[in-house]
């Protein structure tokens, strides 16, 4: 919504000039040709007719069917701030569409001896510009995809969870061979990854299930990136400090090959760190 309004007000002036056009060419008689008017134009939602008493005085046409249920009911309170500009028509502003939930705007016109008020979906009209692109098929697909890859991913950070808690659990009761260092550092990286999973999983449900965006700004894709290297960075450096400990512990002549792996797991922060100077900037 928020996405599509802003688009909306940085375009108000081209959109508005060509709604104006749309609806200066629609017949005055328009609900009788509703019909052919909703088939050309598919951004116009519904429309219905007043009189100059704000007075329903036609059905209300939709795509599906047409509503009797409102004809001479009283519509002033939707006329409150209402005020035409030079050619004759009023434009509301964005608003969330009490039929469809999307963004909507209410278009009034004055023909003469009444006024036709039209609903226009802001999203096909914003697609219909050629602003945004938008398949509304291709978004379903799309949506059932991230939301299956982030629910088994869910799944999976869950069970990592749970495996790194029965290890925890394990060494506390000693039940088992326990090799103390060995086993608790693995309950931690097992704990850590799915952490770090989990957080992905959440970043994909929310930005491509919850929250569709038509546009996608690269400091987003950064930003969950960003999360995630910085718990597998974490997960290798528990990995290497248990490493390093148990070479001390146990056999000093792999002295080297920990300091090896010290130098990457430190270069991989360097590298994260360069990571985040450079999106910053």
């Amino acid at each position: 919504m928020k996405e599509i309004i802003n688009i909306y007000k940085k375009n108000t002036i081209a959109i508005e000039e060509y709604i104006s056009t749309v609806v200066l060419g629609i017949p005055k008689n328009a609900v009788e040709s509703a019909d052919s008017i909703l088939k050309k134009y598919n951004f116009i939602q519904l429309m219905y007719e007043v009189d100059k008493e704000y007075k329903q005085i036609s059905p209300v046409v939709c795509r599906t069917d047409r509503e009797m249920t409102g004809v001479d009911s009283d519509k002033s309170h939707y006329f409150t701030r209402f005020k035409l500009n030079e050619k004759g028509i009023y434009f509301s502003n964005p608003y969330i569409h009490y039929r469809t939930g999307k963004a909507s705007i209410s278009v009034v016109v004055d023909t003469g001896e009444k006024y036709t008020i039209l609903d226009i979906n802001l999203i096909l009209l914003l697609e219909h510009l050629r602003m945004i692109e938008y398949n509304s098929v291709h978004e379903k697909f799309k949506k059932i995809v991230y939301l299956i890859g982030s629910t088994f991913l869910a799944i999976v950070s869950i069970m990592l969870i749970f495996y790194g808690g029965y290890m925890f659990a394990m060494i506390l009761l000693g039940i088992g061979e326990i090799d103390f260092l060995h086993d608790i550092f693995k309950s931690i990286i097992s704990i850590t990854l799915g952490l770090a999973i989990f957080d992905l999983a959440k970043q994909i449900f929310e930005h491509e299930v919850l929250f569709q965006s038509f546009h996608h700004p690269e400091e987003k894709q950064y930003k969950v990136l960003g999360k995630f290297l910085i718990s597998i960075v974490i997960a290798l450096a528990i990995e290497t400090l248990m490493v390093v400990f148990k070479i001390a512990l146990n056999d000093h002549t792999h002295m080297l090959s920990a300091f090896y792996l010290m130098i990457g797991t430190t270069l991989m922060f360097v590298g994260l760190g360069y990571f985040y100077k450079t999106i910053t900037k």
